[in-house]
């Protein structure tokens, strides 16, 4: 039996503004969308071209987004995190931790964060 691991979901408080962020710093892109599931989320389904695994965006209006800090994170890999991290903080994304560019000059493995607009994690990894 196969089994696959197909999508991560997350509550977002602004489903437009989630994708919209997404997109900016990632490169993600709507795959599918359900205006209406049948629990009565909005549901949005978001890929990285090439990747088998998606980013699940799910609202309702009703559902408080919250939750405790370092509860969970997703984390992209990028060939350059030099130029990535720079592209992100040049377009008004935080990058942490602070003084990422010296960290990145005394070797060993290269990561940083930035947060999305509900308080999630992204971890940036240099391939």
């Amino acid at each position: 039996m196969a089994i696959q691991f197909l999508h991560t979901r997350i509550r977002v408080s602004d489903i437009e503004r989630s994708i919209r962020w997404y997109g900016l710093t990632s490169g993600f892109q709507v795959l599918k969308r359900n205006a209406k599931s049948p629990a009565g989320n909005e549901i949005v389904h978001l890929e990285l071209p090439g990747n088998a695994h998606n980013l699940e965006l799910c609202y309702s209006p009703d559902f408080e987004v919250k939750f405790p800090e370092d509860l969970m994170h997703t984390c992209i890999g990028v060939d350059d995190i030099v130029a990535y991290c720079q592209t992100l903080e040049d377009a008004g994304i935080e990058i942490w931790p602070s003084g990422w560019k010296e960290k990145f000059t005394s070797g060993g493995r290269k990561m940083a964060f930035i947060t999305d607009p509900d308080g999630y994690e992204v971890e940036i990894l240099e391939n």
